[in-house]
């Protein structure tokens, strides 16, 4: 099910990022430049292990996970959480939690686009891909 998220995937178009940073407490100057990038994510599946990569002009950062085994994950935005990916209605459904707070990042694939969506609280941000040839 993991197979149809593999690949390349170049971002198009970011919606709402900035207050979804603000939400999880990024200061003002880093999000500036978090609004600026537009990163690359690589996935890939070596045996049960599944592999993100996302590359930009400002960070790279790389998390490999089991689907469905709690890990630690340090953030880009350098947080410390507990996080658990798994496959739920054909959807990548990633959940990080930290200091009783709980972010989702949620990613669809549908054709050669790939919808990532960003949930904390009330605020929700949609960031899309476009798969690379």
């Amino acid at each position: 099910m993991v197979d149809a998220f593999v690949g390349t995937w170049n971002m198009k178009e970011s919606v709402k990022f900035d207050e979804y940073m603000k939400e999880l407490g990024v200061g003002f100057a880093t999000r500036k430049i978090g609004n600026m990038t537009k990163p690359t994510t690589i996935i890939s599946v070596d045996g049960g292990t599944v592999t993100v990569k996302t590359q930009s002009a400002v960070k790279n950062t790389e998390l490999s996970f089991k689907l469905g085994e709690e890990f630690d994950e340090t953030t880009a935005d350098d947080r410390k959480v507990k996080s658990l990916v798994s496959i739920d209605g054909g959807k990548l459904v990633h959940v990080q939690k930290w200091d009783g707070k709980e972010t989702s990042l949620v990613r669809e694939v549908e054709g050669n686009k790939l919808t990532l969506t960003l949930t904390l609280g009330e605020v929700v941000s949609t960031r899309h891909y476009e798969k690379a040839e």
